[in-house]
């Protein structure tokens, strides 16, 4: 969710006339922060993932589900292991927006062996298992991007009602209820309060119905004149959601920049792949995901910034919601790309500028200062800039973007770090681990091969929107780069240098190491992923936050490797990464999700076979082999369409339901059939051979630890891996 001071909110009155105040503050803390760490190497390869979750209550008599408003009192139970033993326990679990969210992290990071690959599902499964030990019989844990009649009468338990006439309300909306606002901090009131209150009025989120031959026109609370909107008036709406999420930590400030960009792209295209929201209100609409509801939630922008009235009393037209896509890329490569006029704070930039900050870096900060702070506690009004970073984290954390790029924290073995937070959550252990996987492998493959996603900017916007059609993953076509004949034979020659590194190695060491290669793409051949102390959570407050509860100590990555990756003195360009070969308007073409995935003759090789391309020239268990395995065949055919998206198996789930009435409507009978369903999905009770396959729960070799045979040979080879 974000920062999570502690401390006594202000009112908006208050936290407006501080924003020039934080906005000051917080440059003076980045620039500074910038130049200590700025020429810091040798980090290694750790990731994590965050998965949030919902609580569902069950009335088995009424068959009736309702979200659990019980949060709070879980969180404090769940974290007493931590509290009692903060180096030991395998999970982390922190507080998300709703009063029925929870949010569940490993309890260290993963680190650059190809055995932690085969640990990802088996820590989702003892997280998930840790929290249904402490539910009752009627209640269970679900990853679920969104309760699909979050908002309709009486969706909560204990029922609770909305209050829009009350000044004291919160979000004063006409169906979200404050109740179903975490109670525990008051940071997630405070939010939902200032920024209607930035504003000037409740933010305005429209979903087009999806028209069956019964809808009733108009929608039920639709705004005058637009009689197939389905609206949403809370920021409870889109920051009720769940999602799955990855950060990244990468080897120096250069390599964190080009993977920020070069992930960027991808995007729109994990979003249609993960797409898993298609009811909102207990409507079914016509939006597979939940992307432009979060935007449109915490939209704090006035009339005037969204260009309805003449600028007066504001600086900026902005052209988006503090939550979207990214706006400008970050390397010198991707500088080009950025084709769409950015607005950014001229005298922020000036001063990033002169404080030495360069253009593109200068500009993505200034851009994100063009905002308000919008929650501000009085304790930590001044600060000390050359320690503190508050100020700074305060409107960085606030601009939820499908990329952030994370400095390390003052004072932390942490180091530059990237998020990538498009994905829907999933319904299964099985499908988040495969997409947590797969993201990670394509990390390696594009820091190894040198690969160029770089698409612009305005393509990259085109395709977020394409991304949450119905049924975009089979339908849609999306802009994506064209392999370019440097790009395949940069992947040719990475794999031939690898395998006959690992051939001479072999004959050096009279046998091949079993799994002694790192993922790591800069060098470093025995990547260690242990010494992951455990601190006590995010030493920063950011509860997003999988790298921060230990310090990074594995062996560190040396520069100068063979295969072009990036090294601690590059200015992020090589000769290698530029497409001359390829005229640039050629560059980019349509194509559909089975193309980027599988890939399409002479136009692009496919995401999956280039993981299978980098893999053989890795050491892989066999464990670990085969899960990975059935990762990338889930993946393949998921984007094939043998397999459907969470979000069209849900609507089939209900326009086949008896009780459907070809209404749009999603009613209580239907939404407790379909999360009945979705239960047993997770308990591997119920298989659903159109979503996953048949007996998919029971074909990885997932495990909760590493196991003797192979802790023993990676110490043999210069590793000392934890169980």
């Amino acid at each position: 969710m974000g920062l999570l001071s502690e401390g006594s909110p202000l009112s908006w009155e208050e936290t407006k006339k501080l924003a020039d105040h934080v906005r000051e503050h917080g440059i003076n803390q980045f620039i500074n922060l910038y130049h200590r760490l700025k020429d810091r190497q040798g980090d290694i390869l750790k990731w994590g993932d965050e998965v949030e979750y919902i609580i569902v209550k069950f009335d088995e008599e009424q068959k009736v589900a309702r979200v659990a408003l019980r949060a709070q009192d879980l969180l404090a139970e769940l974290n007493e292991k931590e509290n009692a033993d903060p180096k030991g326990v395998k999970s982390l679990w922190r507080p998300e927006y709703g009063a029925y969210m929870i949010e569940g992290t490993p309890g260290k990071p993963f680190g650059g062996l190809m055995a932690h690959f085969n640990l990802v599902e088996a820590n989702m499964r003892y997280r998930r298992e840790e929290v249904t030990e402490l539910l009752a019989s009627d209640e269970c844990v679900m990853s679920i991007t969104n309760f699909p009649r979050l908002g309709a009468p009486n969706f909560t338990f204990p029922l609770a009602q909305p209050r829009p006439e009350d000044p004291l309300s919160s979000a004063r909306s006409l169906y979200f209820p404050d109740e179903a606002i975490f109670p525990g901090h008051p940071r997630f009131k405070t939010l939902t309060r200032n920024i209607r209150k930035r504003r000037g009025e409740k933010v305005s989120i429209k979903l087009k119905v999806f028209k069956d031959v019964n809808t009733k026109l108009p929608v039920e609370g639709a705004p005058p004149g637009e009689p197939d909107v389905v609206l949403l008036d809370a920021m409870g709406f889109g920051m009720g959601c769940c999602c799955l999420q990855l950060t990244f930590q990468a080897c120096n400030i250069t390599e964190a920049r080009r993977l920020y960009d070069q992930l960027a792209p991808l995007c729109p295209i994990m979003l249609a792949l993960t797409a898993a929201s298609p009811i909102y209100r207990g409507y079914l609409t016509e939006s597979d995901c939940r992307w432009n509801v979060i935007s449109s939630s915490v939209d704090c922008r006035t009339e005037e910034e969204r260009g309805l009235r003449p600028l007066e009393n504001q600086k900026f037209r902005i052209a988006k919601s503090r939550y979207d896509s990214i706006d400008s890329y970050l390397s010198p490569e991707g500088a080009k790309y950025n084709d769409v006029p950015i607005t950014y704070d001229e005298a922020v930039y000036q001063r990033l500028v002169d404080g030495g900050i360069d253009h593109l870096l200068a500009q993505h900060v200034a851009h994100l200062f063009i905002r308000d702070t919008v929650s501000l506690f009085s304790e930590k009004v001044h600060q000390n800039d050359n320690e503190d970073t508050d100020h700074f984290e305060n409107i960085q954390s606030t601009n939820w973007q499908t990329m952030r790029f994370k400095p390390p924290p003052p004072n932390s073995s942490i180091g530059w770090r990237v998020e990538f937070r498009p994905c829907e959550a999933q319904i299964s252990d099985f499908e988040n681990a495969a997409i947590v996987c797969f993201v990670v492998l394509l990390t390696r493959v594009i820091l190894s091969y040198q690969l160029n996603f770089l698409t612009p900017i305005s393509k990259v916007d085109e395709n977020m929107q394409t991304a949450q059609k119905r049924d975009a993953c089979r339908k849609e076509k999306f802009w994506f780069r064209k392999s370019s004949k440097t790009t395949e034979q940069r992947a040719a020659k990475a794999q031939a240098q690898a395998q006959a590194k690992a051939k001479a190695e072999a004959q050096t060491n009279g046998k091949a190491k079993l799994n002694g290669d790192a993922v790591l793409e800069n060098g470093n051949a025995n990547g260690n992923g242990n010494g992951l102390d455990n601190g006590s959570g995010s030493e920063n407050g950011d509860i997003e936050e999988p790298l921060t509860n230990g310090k990074l100590n594995g062996h560190a990555a040396t520069n100068g490797t063979t295969n072009g990756a990036t090294n601690g003195s590059s200015n992020g360009t090589d000769s290698d990464h530029t497409d001359t070969d390829d005229e640039e308007n050629e560059l980019f073409q349509l194509l559909t999700i089975n193309e980027i995935f599988n890939g399409k003759p002479n136009v692009f090789p496919g995401l999956v076979p280039l993981i299978r391309s980098y893999l053989q020239s890795m050491e892989v268990d066999t464990d670990t082999h085969c899960t990975i395995e059935q990762y990338l065949r889930f993946i393949q055919k998921r984007a094939a369409g043998e397999l459907i998206t969470t979000a069209t198996w849900m609507r089939e789930q209900v326009l086949s339901h008896p009780d459907y009435k070809q209404d749009s409507v999603v009613s209580e009978l239907i939404n407790y059939d379909l999360l009945k369903r979705i239960q047993g999905i997770q308990q591997g009770k119920q298989v659903e051979p159109a979503l996953l396959g048949q007996g998919y729960h029971s074909k990885t070799k997932t495990k909760d630890f590493i196991p003797p045979a192979l802790q023993k040979q990676l110490a043999k080879n210069g590793c000392c891996e934890e169980k």
